[in-house]
Protein backbone atom coordinates (compact mmCIF):
# COMPACT_ATOMS: atom_id res chain seq x y z
CA UNK A 1 0.00 0.00 0.00
CA UNK A 2 2.77 2.30 0.61
CA UNK A 3 4.45 1.40 -2.56
CA UNK A 4 1.21 2.56 -4.54
CA UNK A 5 0.84 5.37 -2.67
CA UNK A 6 4.53 6.98 -3.06
CA UNK A 7 4.63 5.61 -6.70
CA UNK A 8 1.23 7.49 -6.94
CA UNK A 9 2.42 10.94 -5.96
CA UNK A 10 5.62 10.19 -7.68
CA UNK A 11 3.49 10.10 -10.80
CA UNK A 12 1.43 13.85 -9.64
CA UNK A 13 4.57 15.46 -9.14
CA UNK A 14 6.05 14.14 -12.11
CA UNK A 15 3.20 15.06 -14.28
CA UNK A 16 2.70 18.87 -12.56
CA UNK A 17 6.18 19.71 -13.26
CA UNK A 18 5.90 19.21 -16.57
CA UNK A 19 5.65 22.64 -17.89
CA UNK A 20 3.16 21.10 -21.31
CA UNK A 21 0.86 19.94 -18.59
CA UNK A 22 -2.07 22.07 -17.21
CA UNK A 23 -5.19 21.03 -14.61
CA UNK A 24 -8.68 22.87 -13.89
CA UNK A 25 -7.36 25.36 -11.62
CA UNK A 26 -4.14 26.30 -14.01
CA UNK A 27 -4.21 29.93 -15.21
CA UNK A 28 -4.03 29.26 -18.90
CA UNK A 29 -7.46 27.04 -18.75
CA UNK A 30 -8.87 29.52 -17.69
CA UNK A 31 -8.04 31.99 -20.22
CA UNK A 32 -8.41 29.39 -22.76
CA UNK A 33 -12.15 28.77 -21.60
CA UNK A 34 -13.06 32.62 -21.80
CA UNK A 35 -11.39 32.67 -25.32
CA UNK A 36 -13.93 29.81 -25.82
CA UNK A 37 -16.65 31.41 -24.35
CA UNK A 38 -20.01 33.09 -26.59
CA UNK A 39 -19.07 36.47 -28.32
CA UNK A 40 -21.42 38.92 -27.11
CA UNK A 41 -20.26 41.91 -27.35
CA UNK A 42 -21.28 42.79 -30.70
CA UNK A 43 -24.73 43.63 -29.71
CA UNK A 44 -23.79 45.67 -26.87
CA UNK A 45 -25.32 48.59 -28.68
CA UNK A 46 -28.97 46.65 -28.46
CA UNK A 47 -28.18 44.92 -25.02
CA UNK A 48 -26.65 46.83 -23.08
CA UNK A 49 -24.91 43.38 -21.94
CA UNK A 50 -21.50 42.00 -22.68
CA UNK A 51 -22.40 38.92 -20.99
CA UNK A 52 -24.95 37.63 -23.10
CA UNK A 53 -26.14 38.42 -26.75
CA UNK A 54 -28.85 37.97 -28.91
CA UNK A 55 -29.54 34.90 -30.78
CA UNK A 56 -29.70 36.07 -35.24
CA UNK A 57 -32.58 36.49 -36.43
CA UNK A 58 -34.22 38.87 -34.62
CA UNK A 59 -35.51 42.77 -35.63
CA UNK A 60 -35.18 46.19 -33.66
CA UNK A 61 -36.64 49.49 -34.39
CA UNK A 62 -34.54 52.20 -34.66
CA UNK A 63 -35.91 55.94 -34.70
CA UNK A 64 -38.73 54.40 -36.53
CA UNK A 65 -37.04 52.21 -38.51
CA UNK A 66 -37.74 48.91 -38.30
CA UNK A 67 -34.13 46.85 -38.99
CA UNK A 68 -33.79 42.83 -39.49
CA UNK A 69 -30.47 41.19 -37.80
CA UNK A 70 -29.63 38.37 -39.97
CA UNK A 71 -26.01 38.41 -39.96
CA UNK A 72 -23.63 40.03 -37.94
CA UNK A 73 -23.16 42.28 -40.54
CA UNK A 74 -26.24 43.67 -39.99
CA UNK A 75 -25.31 45.45 -36.51
CA UNK A 76 -23.45 48.35 -38.97
CA UNK A 77 -27.00 49.27 -39.81
CA UNK A 78 -28.09 49.90 -36.01
CA UNK A 79 -24.92 51.83 -35.56
CA UNK A 80 -25.76 53.80 -38.91
CA UNK A 81 -29.39 54.64 -37.22
CA UNK A 82 -28.22 55.58 -34.16
CA UNK A 83 -25.22 57.80 -35.37
CA UNK A 84 -27.41 59.52 -38.50
CA UNK A 85 -28.47 62.71 -36.21
CA UNK A 86 -28.17 64.29 -33.21
CA UNK A 87 -31.06 64.90 -33.04
CA UNK A 88 -33.36 61.65 -32.37
CA UNK A 89 -33.54 59.44 -28.78
CA UNK A 90 -32.03 56.43 -30.70
CA UNK A 91 -34.00 53.75 -28.83
CA UNK A 92 -33.58 50.03 -29.65
CA UNK A 93 -36.77 48.87 -29.32
CA UNK A 94 -36.30 44.47 -29.84
CA UNK A 95 -38.98 42.58 -31.69
CA UNK A 96 -40.15 39.68 -28.76
CA UNK A 97 -39.66 36.91 -28.43
CA UNK A 98 -36.01 36.39 -28.62
CA UNK A 99 -34.17 34.03 -27.18
CA UNK A 100 -31.09 34.97 -25.12
CA UNK A 101 -27.21 33.35 -25.15
CA UNK A 102 -25.24 33.41 -22.43
CA UNK A 103 -21.57 34.06 -22.12
CA UNK A 104 -21.84 29.80 -21.23
CA UNK A 105 -24.10 28.94 -23.88
CA UNK A 106 -26.84 28.17 -21.99
CA UNK A 107 -30.17 30.02 -23.67
CA UNK A 108 -33.19 31.37 -22.70
CA UNK A 109 -36.21 32.87 -24.26
CA UNK A 110 -36.94 36.50 -23.43
CA UNK A 111 -41.02 36.66 -24.45
CA UNK A 112 -41.11 40.50 -23.62
CA UNK A 113 -39.59 43.75 -22.58
CA UNK A 114 -40.17 43.16 -18.66
CA UNK A 115 -38.19 40.10 -18.42
CA UNK A 116 -35.07 41.35 -20.90
CA UNK A 117 -34.77 44.49 -18.62
CA UNK A 118 -35.23 42.25 -15.66
CA UNK A 119 -31.99 40.08 -17.62
CA UNK A 120 -29.89 43.30 -18.33
CA UNK A 121 -30.77 44.11 -14.67
CA UNK A 122 -29.55 40.68 -13.26
CA UNK A 123 -26.31 41.06 -15.25
CA UNK A 124 -25.26 44.52 -14.35
CA UNK A 125 -25.27 43.22 -10.96
CA UNK A 126 -21.72 41.57 -11.66
CA UNK A 127 -19.88 44.48 -13.77
CA UNK A 128 -16.82 42.55 -12.37
CA UNK A 129 -17.32 39.60 -13.64
CA UNK A 130 -14.43 38.11 -15.67
CA UNK A 131 -15.76 38.02 -19.23
CA UNK A 132 -14.84 36.47 -22.76
CA UNK A 133 -11.60 37.36 -24.40
CA UNK A 134 -12.26 38.46 -27.35
CA UNK A 135 -9.61 39.23 -30.37
CA UNK A 136 -8.45 35.29 -30.56
CA UNK A 137 -10.08 32.68 -32.48
CA UNK A 138 -8.48 29.26 -32.25
CA UNK A 139 -8.41 27.44 -35.76
CA UNK A 140 -10.12 23.99 -34.90
CA UNK A 141 -9.88 21.07 -34.55
CA UNK A 142 -7.38 20.84 -32.07
CA UNK A 143 -6.59 17.50 -29.51
CA UNK A 144 -6.24 17.11 -26.17
CA UNK A 145 -4.50 15.05 -23.76
CA UNK A 146 -5.99 13.30 -20.72
CA UNK A 147 -4.77 11.58 -18.09
CA UNK A 148 -6.15 10.58 -15.25
CA UNK A 149 -4.52 10.43 -11.74
CA UNK A 150 -7.14 7.89 -10.02
CA UNK A 151 -7.64 5.17 -12.17
CA UNK A 152 -3.76 6.36 -14.40
CA UNK A 153 -5.50 6.14 -17.28
CA UNK A 154 -4.49 8.40 -20.97
CA UNK A 155 -7.06 9.20 -23.58
CA UNK A 156 -7.09 11.89 -26.28
CA UNK A 157 -10.07 13.80 -27.07
CA UNK A 158 -10.56 16.16 -30.92
CA UNK A 159 -12.28 19.25 -30.01
CA UNK A 160 -13.99 20.80 -32.82
CA UNK A 161 -15.93 24.16 -31.44
CA UNK A 162 -15.45 27.14 -28.89
CA UNK A 163 -18.90 25.59 -27.73
CA UNK A 164 -16.89 22.15 -27.26
CA UNK A 165 -13.70 23.39 -26.14
CA UNK A 166 -16.04 25.44 -23.16
CA UNK A 167 -17.82 22.63 -21.92
CA UNK A 168 -14.63 20.37 -21.86
CA UNK A 169 -12.45 22.60 -19.50
CA UNK A 170 -15.62 23.26 -17.48
CA UNK A 171 -16.14 19.21 -17.00
CA UNK A 172 -12.86 18.78 -15.92
CA UNK A 173 -12.13 17.54 -12.36
CA UNK A 174 -9.67 17.20 -10.16
CA UNK A 175 -7.80 14.41 -11.14
CA UNK A 176 -7.77 15.46 -15.07
CA UNK A 177 -4.34 17.00 -16.37
CA UNK A 178 -4.72 17.98 -19.96
CA UNK A 179 -1.92 18.70 -22.76
CA UNK A 180 -2.68 20.47 -25.82
CA UNK A 181 -1.11 19.06 -29.24
CA UNK A 182 1.19 21.27 -30.73
CA UNK A 183 1.42 23.18 -33.04
CA UNK A 184 -2.25 25.04 -33.07
CA UNK A 185 -3.07 27.67 -35.22
CA UNK A 186 -4.66 30.89 -34.22
CA UNK A 187 -6.18 33.99 -35.63
CA UNK A 188 -5.85 37.33 -33.90
CA UNK A 189 -8.00 40.33 -34.03
CA UNK A 190 -5.74 41.98 -36.81
CA UNK A 191 -7.32 38.70 -39.11
CA UNK A 192 -3.62 37.52 -38.90
CA UNK A 193 -2.66 33.90 -38.91
CA UNK A 194 -0.40 32.33 -36.05
CA UNK A 195 1.33 29.30 -35.20
CA UNK A 196 1.05 28.42 -31.16
CA UNK A 197 3.90 26.06 -30.08
CA UNK A 198 3.64 25.78 -26.44
CA UNK A 199 1.51 26.75 -23.28
CA UNK A 200 3.67 30.18 -22.80
CA UNK A 201 3.25 31.35 -26.37
CA UNK A 202 -0.59 30.53 -25.92
CA UNK A 203 -0.53 32.52 -22.94
CA UNK A 204 1.35 35.39 -24.76
CA UNK A 205 -0.77 35.54 -27.61
CA UNK A 206 -4.15 35.57 -24.88
CA UNK A 207 -2.02 38.37 -23.22
CA UNK A 208 -1.88 40.12 -26.38
CA UNK A 209 -5.54 39.99 -27.11
CA UNK A 210 -6.46 41.18 -23.73
CA UNK A 211 -3.95 44.05 -24.09
CA UNK A 212 -4.82 45.55 -27.74
CA UNK A 213 -8.26 44.04 -28.88
CA UNK A 214 -10.49 47.21 -28.51
CA UNK A 215 -13.13 44.91 -27.82
CA UNK A 216 -11.65 43.63 -24.23
CA UNK A 217 -10.85 47.05 -22.86
CA UNK A 218 -14.59 48.66 -22.78
CA UNK A 219 -13.92 50.59 -19.36
CA UNK A 220 -10.65 52.24 -18.61
CA UNK A 221 -9.77 51.68 -15.25
CA UNK A 222 -6.19 53.26 -13.33
CA UNK A 223 -4.78 50.42 -11.40
CA UNK A 224 -2.58 52.61 -8.93
CA UNK A 225 -6.39 53.88 -7.91
CA UNK A 226 -7.91 50.55 -8.03
CA UNK A 227 -5.69 48.58 -5.92
CA UNK A 228 -5.90 51.18 -3.02
CA UNK A 229 -9.63 50.85 -3.10
CA UNK A 230 -10.84 48.32 -0.07
CA UNK A 231 -9.31 45.06 1.37
CA UNK A 232 -7.61 42.58 -1.11
CA UNK A 233 -6.97 38.53 -0.39
CA UNK A 234 -5.27 35.75 -2.75
CA UNK A 235 -7.00 33.17 -4.41
CA UNK A 236 -4.05 32.08 -5.91
CA UNK A 237 -0.32 31.96 -5.87
CA UNK A 238 1.92 29.26 -7.63
CA UNK A 239 5.36 29.33 -7.14
CA UNK A 240 6.59 25.97 -8.47
CA UNK A 241 3.26 24.90 -7.32
CA UNK A 242 -0.21 25.57 -6.00
CA UNK A 243 0.89 27.69 -2.76
CA UNK A 244 -2.49 29.18 -1.99
CA UNK A 245 -3.75 27.62 1.10
CA UNK A 246 -0.71 29.58 2.90
CA UNK A 247 -1.85 32.41 2.52
CA UNK A 248 -5.78 31.75 3.58
CA UNK A 249 -6.78 34.21 5.70
CA UNK A 250 -4.68 37.07 5.10
CA UNK A 251 -6.18 40.45 4.42
CA UNK A 252 -4.04 42.91 2.48
CA UNK A 253 -4.48 46.75 2.28
CA UNK A 254 -2.33 48.72 -0.50
CA UNK A 255 -2.08 52.53 1.00
CA UNK A 256 -1.36 55.51 -1.37
CA UNK A 257 1.80 56.06 0.15
CA UNK A 258 3.21 52.76 -1.50
CA UNK A 259 3.26 51.10 2.14
CA UNK A 260 1.03 47.58 1.94
CA UNK A 261 -0.37 45.72 5.59
CA UNK A 262 -0.82 42.39 5.50
CA UNK A 263 -2.83 41.12 7.98
CA UNK A 264 -4.13 37.92 9.73
CA UNK A 265 -5.59 37.39 13.31
CA UNK A 266 -3.18 39.00 15.58
CA UNK A 267 -0.46 39.21 13.54
CA UNK A 268 0.28 42.12 10.89
CA UNK A 269 3.14 43.44 8.79
CA UNK A 270 3.77 46.39 7.01
CA UNK A 271 5.63 45.54 3.42
CA UNK A 272 6.28 47.94 0.81
CA UNK A 273 4.96 48.22 -3.09
CA UNK A 274 5.62 50.00 -6.37
CA UNK A 275 4.07 50.44 -9.41
CA UNK A 276 6.04 51.06 -12.91
CA UNK A 277 5.66 51.02 -16.78
CA UNK A 278 8.69 49.47 -18.28
CA UNK A 279 7.71 49.28 -22.40
CA UNK A 280 4.27 49.35 -22.16
CA UNK A 281 4.12 46.69 -19.58
CA UNK A 282 2.97 47.36 -15.96
CA UNK A 283 5.28 46.13 -13.50
CA UNK A 284 4.37 45.48 -9.61
CA UNK A 285 6.94 45.34 -6.83
CA UNK A 286 6.01 43.75 -3.57
CA UNK A 287 8.82 43.89 -0.48
CA UNK A 288 8.13 41.93 2.66
CA UNK A 289 10.50 40.72 5.66
CA UNK A 290 8.72 37.78 7.01
CA UNK A 291 9.25 34.43 5.96
CA UNK A 292 5.94 33.79 4.30
CA UNK A 293 5.47 36.98 2.58
CA UNK A 294 8.76 37.52 1.15
CA UNK A 295 7.82 34.68 -1.54
CA UNK A 296 5.60 37.19 -2.55
CA UNK A 297 8.82 39.37 -3.57
CA UNK A 298 8.83 38.71 -7.24
CA UNK A 299 8.95 41.54 -9.73
CA UNK A 300 5.91 41.25 -11.35
CA UNK A 301 4.15 41.89 -14.40
CA UNK A 302 0.30 42.76 -14.29
CA UNK A 303 -1.81 40.49 -16.83
CA UNK A 304 -4.96 41.92 -16.46
CA UNK A 305 -7.63 43.72 -13.74
CA UNK A 306 -10.68 44.75 -13.11
CA UNK A 307 -12.44 46.45 -10.01
CA UNK A 308 -12.60 43.03 -7.74
CA UNK A 309 -9.56 40.46 -9.29
CA UNK A 310 -6.06 41.51 -10.07
CA UNK A 311 -3.78 39.17 -11.87
CA UNK A 312 0.14 38.92 -11.87
CA UNK A 313 2.53 36.80 -13.03
CA UNK A 314 6.32 36.32 -13.32
CA UNK A 315 8.08 34.82 -16.31
CA UNK A 316 11.80 35.35 -15.60
CA UNK A 317 12.88 31.65 -15.22
CA UNK A 318 9.60 29.43 -14.23
CA UNK A 319 5.77 30.94 -14.65
CA UNK A 320 4.47 32.11 -11.65
CA UNK A 321 1.53 33.52 -10.49
CA UNK A 322 -0.12 35.97 -7.78
CA UNK A 323 -3.69 36.33 -7.71
CA UNK A 324 -5.75 39.28 -5.68
CA UNK A 325 -9.63 39.76 -4.91
CA UNK A 326 -11.48 42.12 -3.33
CA UNK A 327 -12.63 40.73 -0.37
CA UNK A 328 -16.73 41.31 0.40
Amino acid sequence: MLLLISCQQEIDEEINSNPGTITNVSPLTSYLQRVAMVRTVQDNMIDGSSYCTIQLPYTVTVNNEQIAINTSADYQKVLDNINASAYDDDIVKIDFPVTMVYYNYIEQLIPNQADFDSLIAYWNLYPDLLSKINGLNINYPITITIYNSVNQTASSQSIISDEAFFNFIKNLNDSQYISLKYPITITDYNNLTKSITNNLEFENAIKYAIDYCPENNIVALDFEETITKGTWEIPYFYDGSIKTTNYSGYAFVFKADKSVVASKGTFSETGQWESTVQNGVREVQLNFSSELLKKLNYNWKLFEFNNSQIRLRDVSTATNYLYFQKQN
